[in-house]
């Protein structure tokens, strides 16, 4: 594992949830956000391009920024130009010389990772049509969906209706990319019966990591329980017995329906990401 302790601080008026410790845990990472900027380089890195799922978002660097407290990732409508054009490509990641929207994924890859624990994610997300916020944690070795994926939060569309979703996926037999899901859906319809104003405050994800489960939450609602004896790829490996890495993106388009008539640009906030372990 490579988490590393940094100082609590606590939070301006926008966040009342300060780092406080949890029993039994220690709180072995954080990023606050509480700096002006880019993202921190020692914690984050970028994905760039057209990257998955026939997305519409071209990924790029400048579409995060921190300020005022909050990692904010920036959906804009804008020509952005393939600077992995290649007019003969049958990859539609690289035969269209430009993409029409851009925002930006943030990953931990190679510089924070971690294997069991808690992590929290208080987050304010757009849930305009065409939108698809994701928190997310993949492993370190083999590719996917061998190296596993745990979906701490999306929100897209599931047969046209605005969805939440907490889910973990593994290899099954098959092609290359055949995978085994543990899903949970919940109509996002739900929470705006609870709450109308539900879009405009932040809500904290978690995901509960031990050697048997995984278990996701939303606002401390448990959304899904993941048997890990379960999750065992073909060849024997299970992908939730090794350290895993964070992403935070908003993708444009493909499972969050068609922007078109969305207004722009759209934002996605993260107030903070926090790691704890058990204490030894």
């Amino acid at each position: 594992m490579s988490w590393s302790c940094s100082s609590v601080k606590s939070k301006s008026k926008e966040n009342p949830h300060h780092a406080s410790q949890k029993v039994g845990y220690e709180l072995v990472w954080q990023d606050e956000f509480d700096y002006e900027g880019k993202p921190n380089e020692a914690f984050w890195s970028y994905e760039t391009g057209l990257v998955r799922n026939h997305e519409l978002q071209y990924y790029q660097a400048e579409n995060a920024q921190v300020s005022n407290g909050l990692l904010v990732i920036e959906g804009k409508r804008e020509e952005v130009k393939n600077a992995r054009y290649d007019a003969k490509s049958q990859d539609w990641r690289r035969n269209q010389a430009y993409a029409h929207y851009s925002s930006s994924s943030i990953n931990t890859r190679g510089k924070k990772e971690f294997k069991y624990g808690l992590i929290e994610v208080r987050a304010k997300i757009d849930t305009a049509l065409g939108m698809w916020p994701a928190i997310w944690t993949l492993g370190v070795s083999k590719g996917w969906p061998a190296n596993g994926e745990v979906d701490i939060m999306e929100y897209y569309r599931v047969d046209g209706k605005a969805t939440i979703l907490a889910n973990a996926a593994w290899k099954k037999a098959g092609g290359q990319y055949a995978s085994q899901w543990d899903e949970e859906k919940i109509l996002f319809s739900k929470f705006l019966e609870k709450d109308p104003d539900w879009p405009s405050k932040f809500h904290i994800w978690k995901m509960d990591w031990t050697e048997d489960y995984i278990k996701l939450y939303l606002d401390d609602e448990l959304l899904n329980e993941v048997d890990l004896k379960t999750t065992i790829n073909p060849d024997g490996f299970n992908p939730f017995h090794q350290p895993h890495y964070i992403l935070l993106n908003l993708a444009i388009g493909g499972n969050g329906g068609d922007p078109t008539n969305t207004r722009f640009p759209r934002t996605y906030q993260v107030d903070y990401v926090r790691v704890y372990q058990k204490d030894k």
